[in-house]
């Protein structure tokens, strides 16, 4: 008889999973959401490293139509003045089929839910309670609904309310001191910066990463700044006073719709007090995003579940968080190098993080430990 689970969440991290458990015939699979439908948010962009590109390519992801996502082969390193400091070979961790990926967010979520969003997903569905009932579990929800399953996968994001109603306590993120601004360029005339590649430039305190999402000419930028957390934000007083303050021929980049967003980073991991329920995703840990691998780890955990689970593995949880946070622990350990060498704002420190940065982009060895180890393919 197939084993009954339950994902909570219809984000990435819970739809990869749903995708590769529903090709399974040992799993019954069911996605529960709680918003009434997906979120396809116009102009949010993500990058897929080779880990998570080859893993989604088990599920057909290499047939996706090809101007609806990029390729890009550097990423470039630019100094508050716009001048070119170096660049990185993206391309020495891809083959001929796995490929460092730049997309729309809400391109990935329509290629996830096709093949599940007639059976496989119920909207609507909100956990209250979820209890042990002999060696499975009971998720009630708030329409009165239940369903007793074996496994339950929680990915429900960062702000995860599931996993607070789960452990019995107040689980909460907490502010990192940055808020993310991003926007959409479509109009590329007068775009300064390589429209084929990876854009990073460094300012005092602030980071712009922009990158091309699809075959079409558009351009996803995203804004990392630090900032005190209030609630009356002005988007335009504060990428004037920090960001064109340092730059005024920045201003071209921000005139499209902006949005912002408070940047929350998770505290320490920690394993569910049931031993048939796991976390995946911004549920079990969000990073800092100056590393870049939301999106490809939420995708490496999916796979790492469902392989333990589908050799039927003694001790599964210890098995996956264990190897979720020796992860884990990697990338965010580079993540803050990452976030502090971005955001210097000593003019001797900036010197010499551009000469290292000159001799470490070309260091084959470097490259292989610090990021060979992240992006290699699963």
């Amino acid at each position: 008889m197939p084993k009954k689970i339950a994902i909570i969440g219809s984000g990435i991290a819970g739809l990869t999973a749903a995708n590769l458990f529903k090709n399974n015939s040992n799993f019954q699979v069911m996605v529960y959401e709680k918003e009434k439908e997906l979120s396809l948010e116009e102009g949010y962009g993500i990058q897929l490293a080779p880990n998570s590109i080859s893993i989604l390519n088990k599920i057909k992801f290499h047939n996706l139509e090809n101007n609806n996502f990029f390729n890009p082969l550097k990423l470039n390193f630019y100094s508050n003045d716009n001048n070119k400091i170096c660049d990185l070979n993206l391309d020495k961790f891809n083959t001929n089929k796995v490929k460092y990926t730049t997309l729309k967010r809400s391109t990935l979520i329509e290629f996830l839910k096709t093949d599940l969003f007639l059976n496989n997903i119920k909207f609507g569905k909100n956990v209250t309670k979820v209890s042990k009932v002999k060696d499975k579990l009971l998720i009630n929800f708030r329409d009165n609904t239940n369903d007793l399953v074996d496994y339950i996968v929680i990915s429900d994001g960062v702000f995860s309310n599931t996993k607070s109603v789960v452990e019995n306590k107040n689980i909460k993120p907490f502010y990192n001191g940055s808020i993310a601004i991003r926007t959409l360029i479509k109009d590329t005339q007068h775009f300064t910066f390589d429209k084929k590649n990876i854009s990073l430039i460094m300012l005092k305190n602030a980071h712009i990463v922009i990158y091309p999402i699809n075959k079409r000419g558009e351009l996803n930028l995203v804004c990392i700044i630090r900032q005190k957390l209030h609630n009356n934000i002005d988007l335009k007083e504060i990428i004037k006073k920090e960001i064109l303050s340092q730059n005024k021929n920045l201003e071209s980049l921000f005139k499209s719709q902006l949005e912002y967003w408070p940047i929350y980073v998770s505290k320490k991991p920690s394993k569910s007090i049931y031993e048939n329920l796991f976390y995946l995703g911004d549920a079990f840990y969000t990073f800092n995003p100056t590393m870049a691998q939301g999106a490809s780890q939420s995708i490496e955990a999916a796979f790492e579940l469902f392989e333990l689970l589908s050799q039927n593995t003694k001790e599964v949880q210890s098995l996956y968080f264990q190897k979720r946070l020796q992860k884990t622990k990697l990338i965010n350990s580079r993540s803050r190098i990452n976030y502090f060498s971005f955001h210097l704002s000593n003019p001797l420190l900036v010197k010499a993080r551009n000469i290292i940065l000159k001799k470490i982009t070309k260091s084959q060895k470097f490259l292989n430990s610090y990021l060979g180890d992240i992006y290699q393919q699963i």
